[in-house]
């Protein structure tokens, strides 16, 4: 069935994108939740025109994002924290922290773009991966210093 999506889905799509989906998932979650529209003959060319609106939003969204990812990938941002006396962290490095730190240096990105390689208990420095979109995850180094 083909779908003309209402609002951004993630892993789906954006709203104005015309998607395929199988119709259980059209009918019983998609169109009752308001989230897309069934395209049929009589509709299909109100919603083709408004597609093109959408290309439009996905060029500029594009263009802000690789701005983004190259802004983060020349971070290296320093984070103190207390330390044991074997260089190692009380608690792990919260994700939370570290959107507060990208935060203070002009970069908004949500807790949830946030992912770690593996969990940040030590002294030192550290990838962080940024993920703006499915094909876009810049990465910047983390430095942990004693407070």
């Amino acid at each position: 069935m083909k779908i003309f999506l209402l609002k951004d889905i993630e892993r789906l799509g954006l709203a104005g994108e015309i998607i395929k989906a199988s119709d259980g998932y059209a009918q019983n979650y998609l169109i009752p939740r308001k989230l897309g529209v069934e395209l049929t003959e009589k509709n299909e060319a109100f919603y083709k025109s408004k597609v093109r609106q959408v290309e439009h939003r996905k060029e500029v969204i594009a263009s802000k994002t690789s701005i983004l990812a190259e802004k983060i990938k020349q971070l290296k941002v320093v984070l103190k924290k207390k330390l044991h006396d074997d260089d190692k962290l009380y608690a792990a490095v919260r994700s939370s922290e570290v959107v507060d730190l990208l935060a203070a240096n002009g970069v908004n990105v949500s807790k949830d773009q946030i992912v770690f390689t593996k969990s940040i208990k030590t002294k030192g420095s550290h990838p962080v991966t940024v993920k703006l979109s499915s094909k876009l995850t810049p990465e910047f180094t983390l430095v942990i210093v004693s407070e």
